[in-house]
């Protein structure tokens, strides 16, 4: 082989047999590397001294050179201006009519594209990084190719003919619900079969309470009928269950014109307004878990262990369900017999609602036809990643769901259009070289929300270590607009601050309301939902109803959920009236709720500066007086409703009392901790941070609470007898219900929970003392 020698091979050669010249070669080069070196450090730390790490100055007789004005400086105050007014309300409506065009259930074709789409978009605008996460889970489909295989409610005859079939699908309407892919009215996860019973009951919104009053007052016995009760008040999961407990083969569930009319008006109605039409049916899931039903507290990933499907853990439904509209519910409720009920149950359709029993018609019986079926599906989520420049190991996390029931105009779509319009301003700043936040910012677009927060639920178990060591708080946006009136926004109390901050920052998109003096969202909020012992906004707790609740409950994490919403005061509403029917349309939205996008606007607005302020402050804006303060109040409504209780039966209530009071006073020292420190002290600055990401963690008991092991937070969780409320002291609260009327071995049994678990919640109010404490002194004399 020929050998074509290079450049440097001669001296190569000459090495391998000496040379007399090699020392003055090598005292050269070395010559010029030291030339070299001398001249970048003279142009890095003599030409360039603008840029060149500036000692902090001392303080407190501390003194740390070369800590550069960068790492200890806070967030640059002018992004907020810019980032507010950047937001565009026609960005945000182009986005919602692209997304809310075409059905897109989870699990389907439809729903994988939105995915990619949205991985492409992040892509485009800037964002550093961006993943696709793929599920493998378990949902639930109805049969939609086969009419005579479709879910359906029927009224049969005495010789066996059908009087009465409910429609197999919603009416339309509006040209916009006219699209391929709509699914039919159905409960996810309903058992499927065929069922007929010659009882049919009225269980009103089929709480513990209502079947109590059946029981005790009226002496029914529902074992083996059918029962149909009304939308609202609580989950439609806890409905099913509480139906299957006292023995119902099957419930029928439907949305009465008194939760989603004008007083019952069901003239005016969509599309001519916002109010649910007679043919209206609101979808839903049944499941009263979070994630995976299969894969419960893992990820559903390819190595995971699956329950099987019928399994009690996996806490699917065991009876049929089925949603109809309230045209359908006339048709069934006039066939009813039984007494009259009391006002309180009575509904605003125009007949008279009864308890029930066998129909009124001899021989008459009624049927639910359910094909719905458990399919194991793939879901995807979608992050978008923008990296911190400084601290890129702490996230502050955005997040909204992509699947919808149909069209999602509402719910979720609204969300993810605000969520694009801010994702696009903070990357195009990232990409024009005008910004990057300090920390990093994750937007996170969920899979599977709809059937039990499956997405979220998964990847937070499968990056929960990371999770809790490195994030601040998760922001979810699920319905960003679900009326035009103020915000509605519920959290825990380290978000509280900066909730206040953002919100007095916007602008009110009302300008009635500005010339009343309301000229900020923050002014219409204090308005509307301000406590006469507070002059600050009320700020409810979170329940298990979106995204949020694995944050919380698995991972310890301060999160927030916000929306615009309705005024609750003047409408006395099960939800917002088209939730989750097929009118749920871009046409309600852009014509009958938010015309000219102004509120999605302003929501727009205020997410992005609490995300901003999250991730830029120097010092985190947590506030830990509001969870000394919460925690406070917390105790003193469980002393008001349970003190007495608890205490004639031994627990020594002043215990809690005395924890709360300790954690008040060390939240006041850490204050004034936090108002001293030196900020020139990187150290220091990032010892104080995390305590504060730390706090709520420590509220998590890693037991879980009474028999709900995979909720950890004795604080907050949703209640266990309605999934979307949430509960204070959730543990010692469900183990307290109705103890007085079990029976006497239960009742003992009971009290061994109810005092174990609050020596657990003043173990951990302690517990948590102890982590504000300066960091070696966290044991006391």
């Amino acid at each position: 082989m020929m050998y074509e020698m290079t450049d440097t091979d001669h001296i190569l050669t000459k090495a391998r047999y000496g040379n007399p010249r090699r020392p003055l070669l090598i005292c050269g080069l070395v010559a010029l590397v030291l030339g070299l070196v001398f001249g970048l450090i003279l142009g890095r730390f003599g030409l360039c001294p603008d840029n060149e790490p500036v000692p902090a100055p001392q303080t407190d007789g501390v003194f740390l050179p070369g800590v550069s004005k960068q790492i200890v400086q806070d967030g640059d105050p002018s992004i907020s201006d810019l980032l507010i007014n950047s937001i565009s309300s026609e960005n945000i409506r182009q986005y919602l009519r692209d997304l809310s065009e075409l059905p897109h259930l989870a699990g389907t074709k439809a729903d994988y594209r939105q995915a990619k789409d949205l991985h492409d978009f992040w892509r485009q605008e800037g964002l550093d990084e961006v993943y696709i996460t793929p599920y493998d889970v378990l949902l639930s489909y109805p049969n939609v190719t086969d009419d005579d295989m479709m879910n359906r409610i029927e009224l049969i005859n005495a010789t066996g003919g059908i009087v009465y079939q409910s429609p197999l699908r919603e009416a339309i309407l509006h040209p916009s619900e006219n699209k391929s892919g709509v699914v039919p009215p159905f409960n996810a996860y309903s058992l499927p079969g065929d069922i007929t019973s010659e009882r049919l009951f009225y269980v009103n919104y089929g709480r513990v309470e209502d079947y109590n009053v059946l029981i005790t007052k009226h002496s029914v016995n529902i074992n083996g009928s059918i029962v149909i009760a009304r939308y609202g008040k609580i989950f439609r999961g806890d409905k099913v269950k509480l139906a299957a407990d006292h023995g119902a083969v099957g419930i029928i569930i439907f949305s009465d014109p008194a939760d989603y009319t004008l007083d019952g008006d069901t003239s005016r109605v969509y599309p001519d307004d916002w109010w649910l039409p007679p043919t209206g049916a609101q979808r839903g899931t049944t499941y009263l878990g979070i994630g995976d039903p299969l894969t419960p507290g893992y990820p559903a990933v390819e190595t995971a262990f699956r329950l099987e499907a019928n399994s009690s853990e996996a806490q699917l439904p065991t009876i049929l369900a089925h949603p109809i509209g309230y045209g359908i519910a006339q048709k069934i409720l006039e066939q009813m017999s039984g007494d009259e009920v009391t006002e309180d149950w009575k509904g605003k359709l125009n007949l008279t609602y009864r308890y029930g029993g066998k129909m009124k018609e001899n021989g008459w019986t009624i049927r639910m036809f359910i094909s719905t079926q458990n399919e194991m599906r793939r879901t995807y989520n979608v992050f978008g990643i923008i990296r911190g420049a400084i601290e890129p190991d702490r996230y502050v996390l955005m997040g909204n769901h992509r699947d919808a029931w149909v069209f999602g105009a509402i719910d979720p779509s609204g969300g993810t259009a605000v969520m694009k319009e801010i994702s696009r301003v903070m990357g195009n700043l990232v990409k024009q070289g005008k910004w990057r936040p300090r920390r990093t910012i994750i937007f996170c677009s969920w899979g599977a929300e709809e059937y039990g927060l499956i997405g979220s639920s998964e990847w937070v178990e499968q990056y929960v270590k990371s999770l809790a060591a490195r994030s601040l708080a998760y922001v979810n946006v699920d319905i960003a607009v679900e009326g035009n009136y103020t915000v509605a926004i519920y959290g825990t109390p380290l978000m509280y601050h900066s909730l206040y901050d953002a919100t007095r920052k916007v602008e009110n998109p009302n300008p009635e309301d500005i010339a009343k003096g309301m000229k900020t969202v923050y002014d219409k909020w204090v308005y509307t939902s301000a406590t006469n012992s507070s002059s600050r906004p009320k700020i409810p707790s979170l329940g298990a109803g979106s995204d949020h609740a694995k944050f919380v409950q698995f991972v310890g994490l301060p999160c927030v959920d916000m929306s615009y919403s309705y005024d609750t005061k003047k409408y006395d509403l099960g939800s917002y009236p088209l939730y989750h029917s097929v009118y749920e349309t871009f046409y309600a939205v852009d014509k009958l709720i938010d015309t000219g996008f102004k509120h999605h606007k302003a929501l727009g607005q205020v997410v992005s500066e609490v995300c901003r302020n999250l991730a830029d402050s120097l010092i985190i804006p947590f506030d830990v007086n509001d969870f000394a303060d919460q925690l406070e109040n917390m105790v003193s409504s469980l002393d008001n409703e349970y003190g007495k209780l608890l205490r004639d039966n031994g627990v020594r209530f002043e215990w809690l009392q005395q924890a709360a009071q300790n954690f008040t006073n060390e939240a006041k020292r850490f204050t004034d901790l936090v108002n001293n420190v030196n900020k020139n002290d990187p150290f220091a600055i990032r010892q104080i941070n995390d305590q504060l990401i730390q706090l709520e963690r420590a509220f998590m008991d890693p037991a879980g609470l009474p028999n709900r092991p995979l909720a950890r937070h004795i604080l907050f969780a949703a209640s266990s007898v309605n999934t979307y409320s949430g509960s204070s002291f959730p543990g010692l609260v469900d183990a307290l219900f109705e103890i007085e009327k079990l029976p006497s071995a239960d009742h003992a049994r009971r009290w061994n929970v109810v005092k174990k678990h609050f020596s657990v919640i003043v173990f951990t109010v302690g517990s948590a003392q102890s982590t504000l404490r300066e960091v070696t002194k966290f044991m006391p004399d």
